[in-house]
């Protein structure tokens, strides 16, 4: 079996720069995850990347089996896809933001949809509390964010009202968190 690196989603591994979408899976049961499940998913969340033999030599498990872990991890959802953690300040998204929503009842999936077109959005989530929708960008720069949020947000007609709260730092928890190490680099084991 070839060393394939696992650099998007799809019912098996690709070549390293390969893409492909996975598509929606329906609703089913969670199924359980077992330690080496659960490790496998931590090595390829540090790096996407890493090929099948590198993930089965750091699990202790045989090429062949990390492959058909990884192949149901897919299959099952579990594992939705394979991105790149981008620095956004060096890609030029110097500022970044949270932005909360209030939005006309029942109008999440219109808001949604807009949202999705907007220049530097990140993250969407419908949530509850004191605001209905939390939404993540990052701009080039504050006038970038400013008029994203005048002329672009506030434009919605289903957005009644808008709360920036500016990103002044932030640490991705998958390059801090114990027993996780950068991309590319070998991982402890359980």
């Amino acid at each position: 079996m070839p060393d394939e690196q696992m650099a998007a989603g799809g019912s098996a591994p690709v070549p390293a720069g390969g893409s492909s979408s996975v598509p929606p899976v329906p609703s089913a049961p969670p199924r359980p995850l077992d330690p080496i499940d659960r490790s496998i998913m931590r090595l390829l969340q540090a790096d996407g990347r890493a090929s099948i033999r590198s993930v089965a030599e750091q699990v202790h498990v045989s090429r062949a089996n990390a492959y058909a872990r990884i192949n149901r991890l897919i299959d099952d959802g579990v594992i939705r896809g394979f991105t790149a953690r981008v620095n956004h300040e060096r890609a030029g998204q110097g500022a970044s933001a949270y932005i909360t929503l209030k939005i006309v009842q029942n109008s999440w999936r219109t808001v949604r949809e807009k949202l999705r077109e907007l220049p530097g959005a990140a993250h969407i989530a419908l949530v509850s509390g004191d605001f209905d929708v939390l939404l993540l960008v990052h701009t080039p720069d504050n006038r970038t964010l400013r008029e994203l949020v005048l002329t672009r947000l506030q434009a919605i007609p289903e957005v009644l009202s808008t709360r920036t709260l500016l990103v002044f730092e932030e640490t991705d928890l998958l390059d801090a968190a114990p027993g996780a190490g950068g991309a590319g680099q070998a991982l402890p084991e359980d």
